[in-house]
């Protein structure tokens, strides 16, 4: 993540107000990838990020160079991979642990309540038509049926929410060169 910021300006401020000024990395600037690659139809591929990858490691592994990791993360419009990449399986309960106060009390509170639209279905051409709900509130919730609800925990809440942050886009590497041609341009 450290190569990220090397391209971008550098700046003094007196950030203690002691009239001993910082050189720091201006890091209010920002470079847009869909600027750097407009004139093109860029391709990009999904990748499921498995349980201990890491940005630098998927950048190493798919671009040969782990420095692209804030190429990863910019593709997938990431700004604190500590909060918005997903977390590992040690890690995601921890941070269940400490939210709640324990796994158990994650698994029986409720989140939020959810009314069933309709179940997913299969159509005649294989085609799967996803289900759908609607959040609504514990009284509403209590007047449906049992087939057309459902609660949902505060621990499915976080998988779910952490499972969402799996699916990345990984843009092909014949564009790297392209995208690397813009940063330096756009920072000199």
């Amino acid at each position: 993540m450290a190569e990220y910021f090397s391209p971008f300006p550098k700046v003094t401020y007196d950030i203690k107000k002691n009239n001993k000024p910082l050189t720091l990395t201006n890091i209010t600037v920002r470079f847009k990838l869909k600027q750097a690659l407009q004139s093109k139809n860029v391709v990009y591929y999904r990748y499921e990020i498995q349980d201990g990858d890491r940005p630098d490691v998927i950048a190493d592994i798919y671009y040969k160079d782990s420095t692209l990791d804030w190429l990863v993360l910019l593709v997938n419009e990431v700004i604190d991979p500590l909060f918005e990449w997903p977390l590992d399986l040690r890690s995601f309960e921890n941070y269940v642990q400490k939210k709640y106060g324990s796994l158990s009390v994650a698994k029986a509170g409720v989140h939020h309540y959810e009314k069933i639209l309709n179940s997913q279905s299969k159509l005649y051409d294989g085609t799967i038509v996803p289900e759908r709900t609607v959040i609504v509130d514990e009284t509403t919730y209590n007047n449906i049926t049992d087939g057309m609800r459902r609660s949902i925990s505060n621990y499915d809440y976080e998988t779910d929410l952490n499972d969402s942050r799996r699916v990345i886009n990984l843009l092909d590497r014949v564009y790297v060169p392209d995208v690397l041609s813009a940063v330096k341009g756009i920072f000199g």
